[in-house]
């Protein structure tokens, strides 16, 4: 019998951080590979390609901060169309800690902090944000 873990949570870190025991299941959402980051050295339990803003949403987006909001809407969108990805790891969330890693510089805006308000348990779709 599995034993659940009632504190566990879905935390986001950039690739460039340090592992910690901590992390839990550490999952890349990021579409493609960052730079200057060896696969060992990140410790992946999953390179989600699933869940990453499309290609051209990322760069229609182009970590302008000004385009944030508009960019968070358009990935809700996206993200709204991958609800059993989404069911799929927030049962790993109920297990484990989850750590979303992701490498962009900006770290108040960018997907991972979208996609971690989107795995809340009480997130819903259509709701708005």
């Amino acid at each position: 019998m599995q034993k659940l873990t009632l504190n566990a949570m879905v935390k986001i870190k950039r690739v460039y951080e340090p592992v910690e025991k901590d992390d839990g299941y550490r999952m890349l959402v990021d579409r493609v590979w960052p730079r200057g980051i060896k696969k060992e050295a990140l410790a992946l339990d999953e390179w989600n390609k699933l869940l990453p803003p499309s290609t051209a949403l990322r760069k229609w987006y182009g970590h302008q901060p000004e385009m944030f909001k508009a960019f968070e809407k358009k990935y809700i969108q996206e993200l709204s169309e991958q609800q059993a990805e989404i069911k799929r790891v927030r049962a790993i969330a109920k297990q484990e800690n989850v750590t979303l890693l992701y490498s962009a510089k900006d770290q108040k805006m960018n997907q991972a902090i979208i996609l971690q308000k989107v795995l809340k348990p009480s997130f819903k779709f259509g709701l708005g944000i």
